[in-house]
């Protein structure tokens, strides 16, 4: 057997793992840095008056906003308390 061509070999898969690896960590930190943005621009966003869809897809306006607690009115007269990180979408 050759030694000397599987040692180079073995580099060789290594290196190109590596390369890969951190191909795949950069994809990752650009992917995590816009979602970040995209969730301190909907957290901005969060005002009384602002209409809202929540994760489990109900929709309501914001009457109130206390700490981490919003109270958001789903229909004439029925409000409900969640947290504004259950928060996807606003819309003005």
């Amino acid at each position: 057997m050759n030694w000397e061509v599987i040692l180079w070999s073995c580099g060789t898969v290594a290196v190109l793992v590596i390369i890969a690896a951190l191909v795949l960590s950069i994809m990752s930190a650009r992917n995590m840095k816009k979602s970040r943005d995209r969730m301190a621009k909907l957290q901005t966003d969060i005002k009384v008056g602002a209409k809202v869809l929540f994760g489990g897809g109900i929709f309501g306006t914001i009457v109130g906003i206390k700490d981490d607690v919003v109270t958001v009115e789903v229909s004439k007269g029925m409000t409900l308390q969640v947290s504004r990180y259950g928060i996807q979408t606003v819309e003005d």
